[in-house]
């Protein structure tokens, strides 16, 4: 297309200034989470504990039946490793179990080994078939079923003074024994207590659930709690943690990598995995979920048509130019952008060649007319023109020069 020599074009990329504008909400937004979020696990940080932790008082801690056991004068002491749990074991203490299944196998034996040897009370919550085996020898452990409230239906005194009781999940037999068997749901007990070393015994137990601050008032499950746990004068909460090192080998490597477990066995000792997740991770996902929702609100365009309204002041036209090409570019909108300069074009070369305000929009009008004033073909004015959208700013800067250059030699002609 042979045109006025147009100028260069201006450059599309935008300014140091003109990206901190864009971005500086983001990362105030951004800023204000990390400030929270460092905050909110400063807060939490001392106080935060898991499932079954006799100092959480969350719905799934148990904080409620260890200051019940504290007023009837049983010690209750935190054990987090192996050692603690085994040097603490007597005639006179209870050494409650919380997560038998995250036990090693060698840990296993080892707590068998001195649970055993003592007179005492051991109570193992939930024990997967493989965890019963090195427990619990000779005790079978039967698929889980879902907890709800059961009558206890034994001769056991701490479950008939209990009564019903939220239990189930796993189920336990012992073939060919005298251990006494309580809570049967589906007709196999998920309590059962077998009895031990001189007065020492070992209670298995389905499911947690009736320790838990949020069921402990349901039920006869605190009764029950209170008897099972505060049958001795001490009680020693052992929470297994995997960061006990108890827990690797002698040679530094995991333990019981190579115990010959099948897949089956394997699986059946594993817990939850939402129960594996500590609760401040749900929470920081509840933050990043509600800040994006924000994010998300921020950033939206106004719904509904525009509002025409005079302006109170005079305002120059090359600043209201500036203005309206600043919101084009916010928005991408190079289409209108577009359109709007080649509506603004034809109506001033239609001037020039003499086609009305009416027809300057007109392409079979306005095209012949223009063609004849300048050297360029029909179809380079019509692409010129009432062409498409171009598809990049360098495009749309390259458009506009071109009408520039032909609105001169209109002009000029």
């Amino acid at each position: 297309m042979t045109t006025a020599t147009a100028p260069s074009p201006t450059s599309t990329a935008p300014t140091p200034r003109q990206v901190w504008k864009r971005a500086r909400g983001l990362l105030i937004a951004l800023l204000i989470l990390v400030i929270a979020g460092i905050t909110f696990a400063a807060v939490r940080s001392g106080t935060n504990y898991g499932h079954l932790d006799p100092r959480s008082p969350d719905p799934k801690g148990s904080r409620a039946a260890a200051e019940l056991l504290k007023d009837r004068g049983v010690s209750v002491t935190v054990a987090t490793t192996l050692d603690e749990a085994t040097a603490a074991v007597g005639p006179d203490t209870t050494l409650l179990v919380t997560g038998p299944n995250l036990l090693t196998p060698s840990q296993q034996r080892r707590l068998h080994e001195a649970t055993s040897a003592s007179t005492g009370r051991t109570l193992l919550i939930a024990p997967g078939p493989a965890a019963v085996s090195r427990l619990a020898p000779g005790v079978r452990a039967e698929p889980h079923r879902p907890v709800s409230a059961i009558p206890p239906s034994c001769a056991l005194p701490a479950a008939r003074s209990a009564g019903t009781a939220d239990m189930g999940g796993i189920r336990y037999t012992a073939p060919g024994s005298t251990a006494t068997a309580c809570y049967p749901s589906d007709g196999t007990p998920s309590l059962l207590v077998r009895k031990e070393r001189g007065d020492g015994d070992t209670v298995l137990l389905g499911s947690p659930d009736f320790l838990h601050n949020e069921r402990l008032d349901q039920q006869g499950n605190a009764s029950l709690a209170l008897q099972l746990l505060g049958s001795r004068a001490h009680l020693v909460w052992y929470l297994p943690s995997l960061t006990d090192p108890s827990a690797t080998s002698d040679d530094g490597s995991p333990d019981g990598t190579n115990d010959g477990r099948t897949g089956e066995e394997t699986s059946g000792d594993e817990s939850d995995f939402l129960d594996l997740i500590p609760s401040g991770w749900l929470w920081g996902t509840l933050q990043l979920a509600l800040a994006a929702v924000l994010a998300a609100i921020w950033r939206s365009r106004r719904l509904g048509p525009l509002v025409m309204e005079r302006l109170p002041v005079s305002i120059r036209a090359s600043e209201s130019a500036e203005g309206r090409a600043g919101l084009y570019r916010q928005a991408n909108a190079r289409d209108r952008a577009a359109a709007s300069l080649r509506a603004a074009a034809r109506t001033r070369i239609a001037r020039l060649t003499g086609v009305t305000a009416r027809e300057a929009h007109t392409s079979h009008v306005l095209l012949p007319a223009v063609a004849a004033r300048t050297t360029t073909t029909d179809g380079e004015l019509s692409i010129l023109l009432f062409g498409p959208a171009p598809a990049d700013d360098a495009a749309l800067v390259l458009l506009a020069n071109h009408l520039d250059a032909l609105e001169r030699e209109v002009r000029t002609s």
